[in-house]
């Protein structure tokens, strides 16, 4: 059969020594590799697990139950927030309200380019908005996130150095293996005709787009927020505010 991963994430209520030592072993026992180990916030530990035996898990998971340090937080699947809570020892932030919108600041943006790396690796056709205000980094980890997954990046708008308004692309820019950079607020509001049937024939491709300011992608398109697979939003701090009521005096 087929080798699965699993996420185990478990609370410790007391550190006893051994305690992981004890986990391992019954791991070991049931045949259970783990594949990475690390602490995930406060007390609580995140493992990397795999087998081709489902029932093997769900043995696991009953056993775990009856062990009174600790208390099962998840055992399931691996996704890839999983692995990269493991990974860097951190969650990803979700808004509440829509868990397709996930929510860094400046100080993890090691774990945002991690993360935008691995879902530039999947192949298909996916749409994925960057929020944020100017100078925050949007740009700089759609190019680092292009690297860590061995892509190359076309810009078709964009002002990371100068305006950028693209009306046509070389037969080697138009690779549908290429990340796409779009500028929701350039590509809207600043540019013309040609460039807009340029947005089109890229909208339609079966490639990775990355779309900045999608708020006003959305707002001067005909585009919804449901052609977006998911929503990042990238902050200086917890409780910056993205806005873009004064977005004409800005260079975004």
């Amino acid at each position: 059969m087929e080798q699965k991963q699993w996420y185990m994430e478990y609370k410790i209520h007391n550190n006893r020594p051994g305690l992981l030592g004890d986990i391992a072993s019954l791991l070991g026992m049931l045949e259970v590799n783990i594949i990475t180990i690390n602490g995930v916030e406060d007390r609580t530990r995140g493992m990397l697990l795999q087998t081709n035996d489902d029932e093997k898990i769900e043995l696991l998971g009953k056993m775990l139950k009856k062990v009174h340090n600790i208390t099962v937080n998840a055992l399931r699947p691996s996704k890839l927030v999983d692995i990269l809570a493991v990974r860097h020892g951190r969650y990803i932030e979700r808004a509440s309200d829509d868990l397709k919108t996930f929510r860094f600041t400046r100080d993890e943006l090691g774990l945002l380019v991690d993360f935008l790396g691995e879902l530039f690796k999947r192949d298909g056709n996916q749409v994925i908005g960057l929020r944020g205000m100017p100078r925050v980094g949007k740009t700089e980890s759609i190019i680092a996130g292009s690297v860590c997954s061995n892509k190359r990046w076309t810009f078709v708008s964009s002002t990371l150095l100068r305006q950028t308004v693209r009306s046509q692309l070389s037969d080697e820019e138009m690779n549908a293996n290429n990340i796409f950079i779009i500028d929701g607020i350039v590509s809207t509001i600043r540019s013309n005709e040609k460039h807009h049937m340029l947005l089109q024939q890229i909208m339609s491709m079966p490639s990775t787009k990355v779309i900045e300011h999608p708020d006003i992608f959305i707002q001067e398109s005909h585009f919804d927020y449901s052609h977006f697979d998911c929503i990042i939003e990238l902050r200086n701090n917890p409780e910056e505010e993205i806005t873009y009521e004064t977005f004409t005096s800005y260079d975004f």
